[in-house]
This record gives C-alpha cells, structure tokens and sequence, in this order.
C-alpha cells in the first residue's frame, strides 16, 4: 500500500521565520504577521489543502550570539519582533473546522500551574484541536530576561521538564473525574466535590497542591509534539511526544534519527508507531521543472547571509563571525541545540561543509532540504524520503508567505492525492483521533496516562 504523507505547516509569529531576507521580496506577506487577518487566510489555506496542522515555533528571547549582539537579528527581521503564539490561535480556530494547532511554549518560562489552565481553555475553544511543542529553550537572552544569569545546563533543562510533565500530567489527567460535571440546574449543582480532586504535587522543582482550575477539556491532554534530537531529548521524547520535529539537511541524518527515535520508544514500552515523525521541508513549485527553479533562482537573490548566520549562531551557540566563509563546520559542544552541527559534519561522510555553505542552505527554508520542481517532481522527492527514511511527513517551512502554502495546496496536494498518497478529507474528531484514529485521550501506553483517575 502506497503510504499516506502527512503536512504540517511551520511558522511564528514574526517575519520571514525560516528565510531571513525573503520579507524584502514583493510577494511575501510576513511583513503583515500583525494582522489577524494574515492569521486567518494562512488558517482557510492550509484548511483547503487538508493539511494536519499549523506547528507555529517560538523563541522568548534575541538572537544576538552572531557578533555577540542583536545588531543582525535587529536589522534583518531575524525572528525578531516575535509576537504571542497563543493568541492567534483562536482566530484561526474560529475560521476553520479541522486544522490543528501545534503551539510552542517553554518549560523553562512559566510555571505549570498557570499554564494547564491556558491549554486546557485553548483545547476548549479549538473542540480539541489543540497540540503543545514542549521545548526547554536555547537562548540565553531569554534567561537573563526572567532573572537568571545563564540558560541551564542542557540535560538539566530536561530534568526540569520531566518534573514539569508530571505536573500537567497530574492536573489534566488526575484532577477532575470525567463524571465531575453534573450542570444540574435544577439541584443547583454544577460540578460534584468528591470528584474534583487536588494533586498534592510536592517535587524537587515545583509544589503544586491543588486542583485545576478548568473542566476537562476534549483532549484532556493536548497532542504534544517534541522537537528534541540530542540523546537527552529523545530519551524525553519516547515517554512523552505523540509527534516529533526532525531538521536534518540529509535522508541519511533523517533515517538515523527515525531509526534512533522508533528504538528509543520501543525501550520506553511504547511502540514504534505511537508517534508520527515529520521532517522539515520546504517546497518551491510551478507548473513545470523549468519554472520552478527560476522561481528558487529568484528567491535566492532575496536570502540573506547574514540573516542565516544569525540564526545558525542562535541555535548552535557557536558565532559563526569568528569564522572564515571558506572555514569547514566542525561539531563544538555547547549550551545549546546540541544536535544541529552534528547533523552537518555527520550528513554525509564524503561532503564537507563550508560556512559559505552551511549559510547559503539556511537562507532558504531553514535547516532542511528545499525540494524544486513540477509537482510530479516534488512529490517524487517526498514519496522517496519516506520510503528511504521511516518518516511520516512533513513540516513545510515557507518561503514566501502565504504563497509558498498555496502554491503546495494547488500543486503538490492533487498529485499526491492521484497517488492515493494523501488524504482526500478530514475525519473527524479531535486532533489526536484525526492523527491516530484511538480516541481522544491519551492511550494506556503512554507516560501521562497513569495519572488517570
């Protein structure tokens, strides 16, 4: 059987995101991320192309390792202004009726007890179609902003993150029974005491005694999505993702994640299938081969190189000023994401990187592959990457916005459809249904469904 490819769209709240210098170009419309209005054509476009999800990413925090200040981040839109995630998901729940979120939000930056309250209010106002990207953060502007000298040591951050699941686990899960809501008006009784229960949580990182303060939402539990690719973050990843992020410049660096990650879940007494991998793509399209690639041709005299640099400073922890374009990307222990230089020194055994190089590939769709051609030719490209790699999907990173999406709705999406490649409509129910037809709630094999009550 021909295996179904799944789409996730990736953004944030900022400009240009993933191709620092493409807002310049006269069609993109990132510029525009203020305006709800972005929010909610982006929402009906990926609705009309059946896409899974919107995963929308963010930092809380500055780019400023590149030159060891802010001045490129700053001058070039380098995920900054960077706006709420949270709050554009409701306009474009309100314009749809499928499409999931994926938000992103920090372990690190808020305490779990508010922050079950503002998921599970986003679960209800979706009807469930909610998911939460758990990071633990890289950036040590972001830390010094909240009061602390230093981002946390990389594994410790994990450690924080295992206590802090445990947390949620126990407020969504174990805090109100699904029978707690009576809504009897005639008794005068809305919710049953003696089935509202505090979770009494007394830890190493947080006390938490009391209850939630919100009904149990369709999910209970939203999708969560886990983007980790160190060793420590995939170990964190095979207790607790359902869906998990990969960015790799490579099939081979792509397959031995996938092979790592389905191991790594087997080992934690789940199976191999309990969570979809995507792998970052981005696609630049037309009718034919040939316009195609004048269309990537185009886009890249828009990329900026300082701008790819100022992000790959960012997420490496290494500022790639002190570098030589000509200099080879060497692997340097850092603080942190700790799997993205090792991706490039380990992509490929004959090729070796260049800064030069390195920088170029980023401009354009971040840290994974730029697949160009017809339709025909780009969803050759992805039905070989799945089949070559394990993966599920995709997360398809724009280039221009919103042209890039519809551009994938009106080419890729029918081809691969005639392919039986894809999904022709939506099923039904909450995200996590839609993603693995077992319900709504989490399955009993997974982490947080021992704190069920």
């Amino acid at each position: 059987m021909t295996k179904r490819i799944s789409f996730n769209a990736f953004e944030m709240n900022c400009i240009a995101h993933q191709s620092p210098g493409l807002w310049r170009h006269p069609q993109d419309r990132s510029t525009e991320y203020k305006d709800i209005e972005y929010w909610t054509d982006l929402a009906k476009i990926l609705e009309q192309g059946l896409f899974d999800g919107v995963f929308i990413a963010d930092v809380l925090g500055v780019y400023d390792v590149y030159h060891n200040n802010a001045d490129e981040a700053l001058r070039g839109a380098v995920q900054i202004p960077v706006n709420d995630p949270l709050q554009i998901i409701p306009a474009m729940a309100a314009v749809t009726k499928h499409l999931g979120f994926g938000l992103t939000t920090s372990i690190s930056f808020e305490h779990p007890y508010p922050f079950a309250r503002r998921i599970s209010t986003l679960d209800h106002l979706t009807k469930g179609r909610l998911g939460w990207n758990i990071v633990t953060s890289y950036l040590d502007s972001g830390s010094k902003n909240i009061g602390l000298k230093a981002q946390l040591n990389h594994d410790n951050r994990y450690d924080i993150a295992d206590e802090y699941l445990e947390v949620l686990y126990k407020l969504w899960e174990g805090s109100w029974q699904n029978d707690a809501v009576l809504r009897d008006k005639r008794q005068g009784i809305f919710a049953d005491p003696a089935k509202v229960h505090a979770i009494s949580h007394e830890g190493k990182y947080f006390s938490v005694p009391g209850i939630h303060l919100c009904e149990p939402s369709p999910q209970r539990t939203p999708v969560l999505y886990q983007a980790g690719a160190s060793s420590r973050g995939q170990t964190f990843a095979s207790q607790n993702a359902e869906c998990i992020f990969i960015a790799a410049p490579s099939k081979n660096i792509t397959k031995n994640f996938v092979n790592s990650i389905r191991q790594k879940l087997l080992e934690a007494g789940r199976a191999a299938t309990d969570v979809k991998i995507y792998a970052l793509v981005s696609i630049v399209t037309d009718d034919t081969d040939e316009k195609a690639h004048k269309k990537f041709e185009e886009y890249q005299k828009y990329g900026s190189y300082d701008g790819a640099l100022t992000l790959l400073s960012g997420w490496s922890g290494v500022d790639f000023s002190q570098y030589k374009p000509t200099d080879h990307v060497e692997y340097i222990q850092t603080n942190a994401i700790q799997s993205l230089l090792s991706s490039y020194v380990n992509a490929d055994p004959n090729k070796v990187w260049t800064v030069d190089e390195i920088a170029r590939w980023n401009s354009l769709g971040g840290n994974g592959p730029v697949f160009v051609g017809s339709a025909t030719t780009v969803a050759d490209k992805l039905q070989e990457w799945v089949e070559d790699t394990g993966i599920d999907g995709f997360n398809l990173a724009y280039i221009l916005a919103h042209q890039t999406f519809q551009d994938t709705v009106d080419w890729i999406v029918p081809e691969l459809q005639r392919r039986n490649a894809y999904q022709k409509e939506y099923s039904s129910g909450t995200l996590r249904e839609k993603l693995f037809q077992q319900g709504d709630y989490l399955i009993d094999r997974h982490r947080g469904s021992k704190y069920k009550i």
